[in-house]
């Protein structure tokens, strides 16, 4: 059987595969002669949009548009919590029954006092020396303890900011009406409550006193 001839042998030149493609490549991406067109076939001289000058090039990324000055983003925004208002806040009313009586008793029931009775009403004011036709929210409370003791804490501004009094009695007519925590720029739960305990232990009402 004869060897099959071998190209080189004949004289004759292999087509090139490249020659085969480069005419359909070179025609498929040749651009219109009618109009101009882009093609897709990249170019080692095209410039990087991130990196090239926007006046040169009009394909250059565009820097973010920054925020007017002091102005936060939105989502900044949206992420900042509201300050949630305190107990202090509250209506009066609303205060002294849901916050104040309960932390009060709670705190004078630690320093031993285990029958306390408090009671919050609007009276008229019955101190010795002090004649009042108009009512006033008072704190009322009481033990039996050693004989009757007896406290009260006015309001007169119904407002915990405002004026505020106080005046004790063991068992006879209440004391002189007396200032209660003038001093103070700003009033809290936590000093209302520490105040008036204090005030009581000075009295020698509670613990061992």
């Amino acid at each position: 059987m004869a060897d099959p001839t071998n190209h080189n042998q004949a004289g004759e030149v292999a087509p090139s595969t490249v020659d085969k493609q480069a005419p359909s490549v070179a025609e498929e991406h040749a651009p219109s002669t009618d109009s101009p067109e882009a093609t897709d076939i990249p170019t080692a001289n095209a410039p990087d949009p991130k990196a090239a000058n926007p006046e040169d090039n009009p394909n250059a990324a565009k820097p973010a548009a920054a925020s007017p000055k002091g102005e936060k983003p939105a989502a900044a925004k949206a992420a900042k919590k509201e300050k949630a208002p305190s107990v202090e806040d509250k209506p009066f009313v609303e205060f002294i029954e849901q916050d104040y009586l309960p932390a009060l008793q709670k705190a004078i029931a630690q320093k031993g006092v285990q029958d306390l009775q408090v009671s919050f009403t609007k009276q008229k004011m019955a101190i010795t020396g002090f004649e009042s036709a108009e009512e006033c929210w008072q704190i009322i409370g009481s033990w039996s303890e050693i004989g009757k003791r007896q406290f009260n804490l006015y309001f007169p501004d119904e407002d915990i900011q405002g004026k505020k009094g106080f005046s004790c009695n063991e068992g006879k007519k209440p004391s002189t009406l007396e200032s209660f925590l003038i001093d103070e720029r700003k009033i809290t739960l936590d000093l209302l409550v520490y105040g008036l305990v204090q005030r009581l232990d000075g009295q020698k009402w509670l613990g061992r006193n």
